[in-house]
């Protein structure tokens, strides 16, 4: 109800499970008790999570069961589903990349495109986006759903709809992709009466600048180091061009400190060159969050 000082998240269960429970506690938003339970608690009193399969969160937000939650771009098209996209999430279980739902064959199938396909059969449990695509090219087939293991139906069909990151298993089942159905990250989705509550918007709002400062910090250290101000120039020349590193006075006045945020690829090549540069003091430290 409007005013309540709750706020109901939907967390994805299943596959992005440990990822999502992760970037909450970088994001120093704990969830505790997540792995045995569907209902856990969290250390902020006035979030109540509950985990749900991704296919339902963003019809129980559209509908009000839940004022906010996280599921991806393609349930959220799939079920036409009436919300506010607060931001993307761009985080999976295996990578940063986007996730990608595909069409595909065996590679002994002698379709080659999409049109190959008409008048066949195409298991998928993405069914609505599934047909839009075949239906926006005028291709006449039947699409069927999958309950799971689409990749083992292949064989039985004419192809399938699946959803991958990597590509590893569809390489495994000797399958071969023909076209990109839709592409699909994650999303922070709200009810649209929550986002009009000003308790519950601000709420959604802390946790989406959390969440995405925490994304931001991934692949990153923090690199403090004390330099002579004679060595400056050439310290400077040895940090990456596209960083703007702060620079502050020291008590001592002929040296200054520098801090910048770096990639972590290339800190161990940067710190050995920094030193011979006259870098001393070096500290490197992880980042939990980097709020833009």
């Amino acid at each position: 109800m409007a005013g309540e000082r709750i706020l109901k998240l939907g967390l994805p269960a299943g596959s992005l499970q440990k990822a999502t429970a992760d970037l909450f506690e970088k994001a120093g938003l704990r969830i505790l008790d997540s792995k045995r339970n569907y209902f856990p608690s969290m250390d902020d009193e006035e979030i109540q999570p509950v985990y749900l399969r991704a296919q339902e969160i963003g019809r129980y937000v559209g509908e009000g069961v839940l004022d906010v939650g996280i599921t991806g771009f393609d349930w959220i098209k799939e079920n036409d589903c009436d919300v506010v996209e607060v931001c993307e999430l761009p985080y999976s279980k295996a990578t940063s990349n986007p996730a990608r739902w595909v069409l595909a064959v065996p590679n002994e199938s002698k379709v080659q495109k999409p049109e190959d396909l008409k008048g066949g059969i195409v298991a998928t449990e993405l069914l609505g986006v599934t047909k839009r695509f075949f239906q926006d090219r005028g291709i006449d087939v039947r699409v069927e759903f999958s309950w799971g293991a689409t990749e083992v139906k292949a064989r039985l069909v004419d192809a399938i709809v699946e959803l991958t990151e990597t590509g590893t298993s569809l390489r495994a089942n000797n399958l071969r992709i023909l076209d990109t159905v839709i592409v699909s990250t994650t999303r922070l989705i709200a009810n649209k009466s929550a986002w009009q509550d000003s308790f519950k918007r601000e709420k959604i709002e802390n946790i989406a600048i959390l969440l995405q400062a925490a994304i931001a910090a991934r692949g990153k250290v923090g690199l403090k180091m004390n330099v002579r101000k004679v060595d400056l120039d050439s310290v400077l020349r040895v940090l990456p061009a596209e960083k703007s590193p702060t620079v502050s006075g020291l008590a001592d006045s002929e040296y200054v400190a520098i801090e910048v945020i770096v990639d972590d690829s290339v800190e161990r090549s940067l710190v050995p060159a920094l030193k011979r540069a006259g870098a001393s003091g070096i500290i490197t430290y992880p980042l939990n969050k980097v709020i833009h």
